[in-house]
């Protein structure tokens, strides 16, 4: 994913204030990670918190945040992926082209398998049983058959990936970064069959699925979320998030749709009907806070960030205050 941070002014927070939080939704806790090194992805699975930090995945108890494991040597990590009936995680490790597998009960290192080159956002395909990762400079997906932990098929796509979901019925639809649009891979026969161009939306990055009524949500640059129908290519809602969305997620139970966003805000939109969407509440996290994971059983959300200091010599991004990585904890009151 993106590692640009963003920076929001004092007037924006001051308003952001004024308003009480419609959803309920606010930051609760944060869990201190005093290790070093930038991050992308974070994911939940049983209790547990994975979080990509660097060289690294951090291993943090859902309900208080105490470390209970990590899995080295993932270089340039972004992502984490489950096959729980296997006892198998996966972790995409863009800076070493591969994919590192461990044993979910004890952490243990099982292997690595080589992939495309840089390697990002990584899930678990219900419907193929399969491991799929989104290779950033490939502008591929490469296809892990987690029984064998080997690549079964290598899919070329028309553009560089950023993140991918299933529908669980065959089809896998993956953001097109840099031509702003979405591709609908049939996973039957591992080939691309359309890709949809998403304007009034420009460079998605983060994405999620409400499988039910067949919506994908990504989130774009230019603070919009685009809300398409996966069996047309239609976009059907437009509502408006916060600068530096790199992550959403889609609560089912709630109809809630979640962007995290850089500025340090979660846009939280209500999926009123199929075709109806409502930004319920912008609530205040962090600056940086941009990707984010949901447990869906207690709709808590979990955002990675950290503590900046001020610009050196102009350049991109603020450097991150050293010992500073947090996850920020949004939960309903």
């Amino acid at each position: 994913m993106k590692k640009l941070l963003f920076i929001g002014t004092l007037f924006f927070f001051i308003n952001l204030n004024l308003f009480a939080q419609a959803s309920g939704y606010r930051v609760t806790d944060t869990f201190h990670i005093p290790s070093p090194g930038w991050w992308d992805y974070l994911a939940v699975n049983n209790n547990k918190l994975y979080v990509s930090h660097g060289t690294q995945v951090n291993i943090l108890n859902e309900n208080n945040g105490d470390s209970i494991g990590v899995i080295p040597n993932t270089t340039g990590v972004h992502g984490i992926a489950f096959v729980n009936s296997l006892n198998k995680g996966y972790t995409s490790n863009g800076g070493l082209n591969n994919v590192t597998v461990f044993n979910l009960s004890t952490n243990q290192i099982l292997g690595q398998i080589a992939t495309g080159n840089d390697p990002d956002a990584i899930f678990y395909d219900d419907y193929s049983k399969r491991i799929i990762t989104c290779n950033g400079r490939s502008q591929s997906l490469s296809v892990i058959d987690p029984k064998t932990d080997k690549v079964v098929y290598t899919i070329p796509l028309s553009g560089k990936p950023e993140t991918a979901v299933s529908d669980g019925k065959g089809n896998v639809f993956v953001n097109i970064e840099n031509k702003s649009a979405i591709s609908k891979i049939n996973i039957r026969t591992y080939k691309l069959e359309k890709t949809w161009p998403i304007a009034p939306g420009e460079s998605p990055s983060g994405l999620s699925i409400d499988r039910k009524t067949n919506r994908l949500f990504a989130g774009c640059d230019n603070k919009m979320l685009i809300v398409l129908n996966d069996e047309t290519g239609k976009v059907v809602s437009t509502p408006t998030i916060g600068e530096g969305c790199d992550g959403t997620a889609f609560d089912p139970e709630l109809r809630y749709v979640f962007s995290s966003n850089g500025e340090g805000t979660l846009t939280v939109i209500k999926e009123v009907s199929k075709d109806k969407f409502e930004v319920i509440d912008n609530v205040p996290t962090k600056r940086g806070a941009r990707t984010n994971a949901l447990d869906i059983h207690t709709h808590t959300v979990y955002l990675p960030t950290a503590d900046f200091g001020p610009r050196v010599n102009g350049e991109r991004r603020p450097p991150m205050i050293p010992g500073s990585f947090q996850v920020l904890v949004v939960k309903r009151k």
